[in-house]
C-alpha cells in the first residue's frame, strides 16, 4: 500500500484511539467525587456547607441534626459506594448474585449465621421516633438520594451490580458482619476439641486448657473435615474480599497528672484487616449543639472513633468470648429432632433462595435447634452427620447498638460514657476514654453469658448436656471496668483483663500490653505527643527473645556451619526489634514458622494446621512448647523411631537456613525484614491478577510485626510475608489542642479509582508520619448542598 492510501487509513486509526480515550476520560470523569458547586437534596430544611481538607476529609456544617446526618449519607456515599454494597451484599448472603457460582458457599455461611433474620427484627423493634432512628433515616436517605443522581462506580458496572435502595436492615447486617468477624471459635474451638478428643491431655498442655475427658463427643472423620471447611470458608470471606476484621488494637488515656500540659491525653490505633477502600471514613460534622470529628465504617452514621474539644475516644476489640458451637445429639429414628433437657425436640426449619449470577438460584435449607442455628447448612456435602449449632450473643441480645454509638458519640462525662457503653452487648469492645475536664476511664461494653460452672467454652459443647445452657447474662457493673485509676492511666491491648468474674475469651498475648503499661508507668516521664507518637510507632517486643530462649544451647549444640553460627549469635543477642534493616526477625519469623510445622502439622495435617495458624492461641502456646522438652508434639509420627526436641529444632533450624536461602538469596546480609514483610492494601476487585495492579495500593516495605506496638502483622507462615492487618488509623489527642490532633490514614479517603485521594496517605503511613489536625489548607471550593426546590 503506497504511502498516500496509508495516510486516510492511520488517520481513521488516530480519530478513533482519539475518540476512545476522550470517551474513556468522560466516562470515567463522570465516576469522581464533586468537591464544589451546589448540589439540590430533598428533605433538607436549610442549606448545609461541605469543605474538604487536603486529604478529602468533609467538614460538613449544618444547621440541625437531620440535615447534617443527611449530608454525610450523601458525601460518604460519593466516596464510598462500593465499600457500602460489598459489606451489605456478604453481611447479608447476596455475593453470588453479582460475582456468580463461586461465592454461593460464602452466601451459605452467611445466611446460616442468621445475620439477616437479626438485622430484621433489630429493625423493626427501633423506636421511630428516637434522634437515633431518625439520624439512620436522614443518613441512609442522603446516600440513596446520591445513588439515584449519579452513574454507578466503576466497579457496579464491571460486575453488572443492579442500583438497590440501602436500608436500616442493611446496617444492622453489617454489625453482625462485624461482630461475626471478632468470633475466633469458629477457628479455636473446632482445633481445641480435636486436640482434646483425638491426640490427649498432654496435646493440650500447652494450649493452658485443662483435660476433661467427660467431654469427649465422639465426632467422626466427616465431620472433623466439615469443621475445618466452615473455619476456612469464614477465613476466605474475610481474606478474598478486602472487608474489615477486627484483629486486636491499642488504646490508652493518661490522665493529666502524667502529661507535659496537664490535661489528658488519648491514643489509639484498632487493628483491623487492610484494605481498598480505608476502613474508616473520616468526617468532620458539625450542628448547634453538636460536633465531633469522626471515623465512620460503610452504611453508619454514628462514629465508632472520635473527639471534639470536650472528650474523645478510641475502642479496643474485648475478645470475650461470646460464640459456642453446640454439638446436638440427633434421634437416630428421626434426623429431624434433636435431645433437648430430657426429651426429643423438632428442629425448626425453613427455606432460601440464593440468586446466582449465570446459574440458577440454588436452595438452601436453614433448620435451628433450642440452642440456635445449625451451621451444617452452609457445609453442603462437606458436612458430617452431627448437627452443630451456634449460641452467638448478636443473636440473643436486643444489642441497641445504634442509641449506643449515637450516645458515645456526645458522652461528654464520665456517667454518660458509662450509660452509653452499656447499649453495646455485640460484639464485645473496649471503650476507652477521656474529656477535657480531666477524667479517664475503660469499659468492657458486652453482654457476658453465665455459663454452668466448670464449662470451658474453649471446647465444642454437647447440646444434650446442661453445660449448652445459658443462664442469662451478668449485670454491666460486673463488666472489667476502671474510671481514673490511681496510677494515672489506662492502658488496653486486648490481653485478658483483670475481672471479679472469669470473662472467657480469645485473648492476645499479654506481651504487647505489658510493654505499652512498662513504658507508660515510667517514673518522671511526662507525656506530650511526641513521644505518644514514638510509643505508638514501636518496633519491638520481647516475644521473639522469650520464645527462643529455651532452645539457643539446644541450637549452639546442632549449628556448626561458622556463617550459621554467625547468624544464630546474632539471633541470640537479638532484642526482638522489627525495624526494616533486621535480618534476625526475618529469621525468626522463619524458624517460628517451621517449627511450628515440624512439631504440629503430622499430629493435625493439612486443615487443622492452617487453622492453628490462623488462632491467637499459638501465640501463647509456641513458647511453652519450646520450653517443654518433654512435649509428645516433638515426636514425628511419619518416622519410625522416636524424635525429641533437639532432633525437630535442628529439623527446623535447617528447613529456616534453606528457604530464606531459596527465597532472598545465599547473602544472609539481604535477608532484611523491609524485603520479606511488605504492605499491599488489597481491592475486592484486586484479587483478579490483571486488575490487581489498578485497584491495589503498594508494595511498601513494612516495618513493626505481629504483636509490637506498630502491629504490622502477617500470617504465621514461609517468607516473605505480606501484611494482613495493623492499625487501621493512627490518633493522638491532647486535650489541651484537641482541634490540633494527629491522624492519619492507611490509604486514602476516597474509594473512587483514579481520585486523587484514593491512595495519597499510603506513602506516608507506612513511614510512620501523621497529619495535624487543623493545619492542612482548606479547598477554597466549597460543595454546598441545597434544599431542592419547591420545598
Amino acid at each position: 500500500m503506497s504511502s498516500t492510501r496509508r495516510r486516510p487509513v492511520l488517520v481513521l486509526v488516530a480519530t478513533v484511539l482519539c475518540v476512545a480515550v476522550a470517551g474513556g476520560a468522560w466516562y470515567l470523569h463522570g465516576k469522581q467525587p464533586q468537591r464544589d458547586g451546589a448540589v439540590h437534596l430533598d428533605g433538607l430544611q436549610a442549606p448545609v456547607s461541605v469543605r474538604y481538607d487536603a486529604r478529602g476529609v468533609p467538614f460538613i456544617e449544618a444547621q440541625n441534626q437531620a440535615d447534617l446526618y443527611r449530608a454525610l449519607g450523601y458525601v460518604q456515599a460519593q466516596d464510598r459506594l462500593f465499600q457500602m454494597e460489598v459489606a451489605r451484599r456478604l453481611a447479608r448472603g447476596e455475593l453470588a448474585e453479582v460475582l456468580g457460582p463461586r461465592l454461593v458457599d460464602m452466601d451459605k455461611l452467611f445466611r446460616t449465621l442468621r445475620i439477616r433474620q437479626q438485622a430484621a427484627r433489630m429493625a423493626a423493634r427501633q423506636d421511630r421516633q428516637s434522634p437515633a432512628w431518625q439520624a439512620l433515616q436522614a443518613y441512609l436517605d442522603g446516600v440513596n438520594q446520591f445513588q439515584a443522581s449519579h452513574p454507578a462506580p466503576l466497579e457496579f458496572d464491571l460486575l453488572g451490580i443492579p442500583k438497590r435502595a440501602f436500608t436500616a436492615e442493611d446496617t444492622f447486617s453489617i454489625a453482625g458482619y462485624l461482630a461475626y468477624s471478632f468470633a475466633a471459635a469458629f477457628r479455636s474451638e473446632p482445633l481445641m476439641t480435636y486436640m482434646r478428643d483425638e491426640l490427649g491431655a498432654d496435646y493440650l498442655r500447652p494450649f493452658d486448657q485443662p483435660w476433661q475427658p467427660q467431654g469427649a463427643l465422639g465426632l467422626s472423620t466427616q465431620d472433623w473435615r466439615g469443621l475445618q471447611a466452615l473455619a476456612r470458608l469464614g477465613d476466605s470471606a474475610l481474606a478474598e474480599h478486602g472487608l474489615s476484621q477486627f484483629e486486636g488494637s491499642n488504646a490508652w488515656a493518661v490522665s493529666g497528672s502524667r502529661t507535659r500540659n496537664g490535661k489528658p491525653l488519648l491514643a489509639g490505633d484498632p487493628h483491623i484487616r487492610f484494605s481498598v477502600p480505608a476502613v474508616w471514613y473520616e468526617a468532620h460534622l458539625s450542628a448547634p449543639g453538636f460536633e465531633l470529628y469522626g471515623y465512620h465504617q460503610a452504611l453508619n452514621p454514628f462514629a465508632f472513633l472520635g473527639h471534639n474539644r470536650d472528650f474523645g475516644w478510641s475502642l479496643t476489640m474485648f475478645q470475650n468470648d461470646d460464640v459456642d458451637l453446640i454439638a446436638e445429639k440427633l434421634n437416630p429414628d428421626n434426623d429431624q429432632q434433636v435431645w433437648y433437657r430430657g426429651g426429643w425436640v423438632d428442629l425448626q426449619r425453613s427455606e432460601e433462595l440464593i440468586s446466582v449470577k449465570g446459574a440458577e438460584p440454588v436452595r438452601l435449607e436453614l433448620r435451628s435447634s433450642p440452642h440456635g442455628p445449625l451451621i451444617n447448612g452452609a457445609l453442603g456435602d462437606q458436612a458430617g452427620k452431627t448437627p452443630i449449632a451456634l449460641w452467638w450473643a448478636f443473636l440473643t441480645t436486643d444489642n441497641p447498638v445504634l442509641e449506643g454509638f449515637y450516645a458515645i458519640n456526645r458522652a461528654d462525662r464520665l456517667e454518660a460514657m458509662r450509660a452509653a457503653a452499656a447499649m453495646v452487648h455485640a460484639p464485645g469492645l473496649n471503650l476507652v476514654w477521656a474529656n477535657a475536664r480531666g477524667d479517664i476511664g475503660w469499659w468492657a461494653a458486652a453482654k457476658l453469658p453465665v455459663r454452668p460452672a466448670g464449662v470451658n467454652p474453649a471446647f465444642i459443647l454437647d447440646g444434650s448436656t446442661a453445660e449448652a445452657d445459658k443462664n442469662g447474662f451478668y449485670p454491666f457493673e460486673r463488666n472489667p471496668q476502671e474510671e481514673n485509676p490511681p496510677r494515672g492511666y489506662i492502658v488496653s491491648a486486648n490481653a485478658q483483663p483483670a475481672a471479679s468474674l472469669p470473662v472467657p475469651g480469645y485473648y492476645n498475648l499479654a506481651d504487647r500490653g505489658q510493654q505499652l503499661d512498662r513504658q507508660l508507668a515510667e517514673p518522671g516521664v511526662r507525656w506530650d505527643t511526641d513521644n505518644t507518637r514514638a510509643l505508638q510507632l514501636g518496633e519491638s517486643t520481647g516475644y521473639g527473645p522469650r520464645t527462643l530462649a529455651p532452645l539457643l544451647e539446644v541450637l549452639r549444640e546442632q549449628v556448626s556451619d561458622p556463617g550459621q553460627r554467625q547468624l544464630l549469635e546474632a539471633l541470640a543477642q537479638w532484642r526482638g526489634d522489627y525495624s526494616l534493616p533486621s535480618v534476625s526477625a526475618t529469621l525468626f519469623n522463619q524458624l517460628a514458622y517451621d517449627l511450628t510445622r515440624a512439631a504440629m502439622h503430622d499430629e493435625l495435617g493439612d486443615s487443622l494446621f492452617d487453622a492453628l495458624l490462623a488462632t491467637r492461641a499459638l501465640d501463647s502456646a509456641l513458647p511453652r512448647l519450646m520450653a517443654d522438652a518433654d512435649s509428645p508434639w516433638w515426636d514425628d509420627r511419619g518416622t519410625p523411631q522416636r524424635e525429641g526436641r533437639t532432633q525437630i529444632v535442628a529439623r527446623a533450624w535447617a528447613a529456616s537456613i534453606a528457604h530464606l536461602t531459596a527465597t532472598f538469596g545465599p547473602d544472609p546480609t539481604l535477608w532484611q525484614w523491609g524485603k520479606a514483610h511488605t504492605l499491599t492494601q488489597g481491592h475486592p476487585l484486586g484479587s483478579q491478577r490483571w486488575l490487581a495492579p489498578l485497584f491495589n495500593v503498594g508494595p511498601f516495605p513494612a516495618p513493626g510485626g505481629h504483636e509490637v506496638p506498630n502491629n504490622l502483622s502477617s500470617d504465621l507462615g514461609p517468607a516473605p510475608w505480606p501484611v494482613t492487618y495493623g492499625p487501621s488509623t493512627r490518633r493522638i489527642i491532647d486535650f489541651a489542642d484537641p482541634t490540633h490532633a494527629l491522624t492519619i490514614n492507611p490509604v486514602g479517603q476516597s474509594g473512587v479509582l483514579f481520585d486523587r485521594h484514593y491512595a495519597d496517605q499510603a506513602e506516608a503511613y507506612v513511614q510512620g508520619r501523621y497529619v495535624r489536625l487543623g493545619e492542612q489548607a482548606v479547598h477554597d471550593k466549597v460543595l454546598r448542598l441545597e434544599p431542592a426546590a419547591g420545598q
